[in-house]
């Protein structure tokens, strides 16, 4: 089958943000709980709280995904992951806002790699406001495909994170938090909260911290260090999987320009697990 046939597919979903969930995660990542006031603007990236996948239970494949199909291209590899993102915010998402995301299949990349064939998905997303002059939010989402985990698998060398950081955070990755954010954005992953099939299955040491999840937290350090920033651009990549037997730390700091600044996490070996870069207007 020809992957590529799936480009240019689109997809529409409106929302509206509502309170709770904002409240919600604020409660996850350990800050004051609050429902918040109409108005009040979205943090960069909790966006993802919102347009949830909504598919019938009769509809969930074995990895407590949807089935493959429909909108994503039909992908047979067993492995999937979020590998990294690209953002711009060109105006806030308010608390009320009725919201519109249009998704459409930007690319499909077939690839060979260490342990097997790989498949690159990149969907971007356009979210618009109700009354807003343009997008708001645009945003490109890489998904990658891979077989499953052989006894053979060269396990690629690992990157040391850098040693000192001007700021810094340790998070112990428990099954609670893991469940929160997997309630939170309604994701039946279940190498998020299933150890029995994300050891035997899938092969992995442990229950899995989502990509998105460290994602947010990268920035969340950005937000307790400067809480009146507004975010204009954030690109992350995921660099090595981050696993809840351990704990991570997540560390920032700005660059020259004063605008610009590298963020990453460090698992608690010193290896680099995600890269990000945050631009403040």
């Amino acid at each position: 089958m020809d992957f590529r046939e799936w480009v240019g597919r689109t997809e529409t979903v409106s929302d509206v943000v509502t309170p709770t969930p904002y409240a919600a995660l604020s409660a996850t990542l350990d800050r004051p709980a609050e429902r918040p006031a109409p108005g009040t603007p979205l943090p960069a990236l909790w966006h993802w709280l919102f347009f949830l996948p909504l598919h019938r239970q009769s509809e969930i494949g074995p990895d407590g995904h949807a089935k493959r199909g429909g909108f994503l291209p039909p992908i047979p590899l067993p492995r999937r992951m979020w590998a990294g993102s690209q953002f711009q915010f060109h105006e806030p998402v308010r608390v009320g806002d009725a919201v519109t995301r249009v998704s459409t299949i930007h690319d499909v990349t077939e690839k060979s790699g260490r342990t097997g064939p790989l498949v690159f998905v990149k969907v971007r997303h356009e979210i618009s406001r109700e009354g807003g002059s343009k997008v708001a939010i645009t945003e490109f989402h890489d998904i990658v495909y891979r077989e499953a985990a052989k006894p053979d698998d060269v396990t690629p060398p690992p990157q040391p994170a850098p040693k000192s950081s001007e700021w810094e955070k340790g998070w112990v990755p428990d099954d609670v938090l893991l469940f929160r954010y997997s309630a939170l954005t309604f994701n039946g992953h279940r190498i998020h909260y299933d150890r029995k099939y994300v050891t035997e299955t899938e092969g992995y040491p442990g229950l899995i911290v989502h990509g998105p999840l460290i994602a947010t937290l990268l920035l969340d350090l950005l937000r307790h260090k400067l809480p009146d920033a507004e975010v204009a651009e954030y690109r992350f990549k995921a660099v090595r999987p981050t696993f809840d037997i351990n704990t991570f730390s997540v560390h920032g700091e700005p660059e020259a320009d004063g605008k610009t600044f590298h963020l990453w996490a460090r698992d608690h070996e010193g290896w680099l697990t995600m890269d990000a870069t945050a631009v403040i207007r």
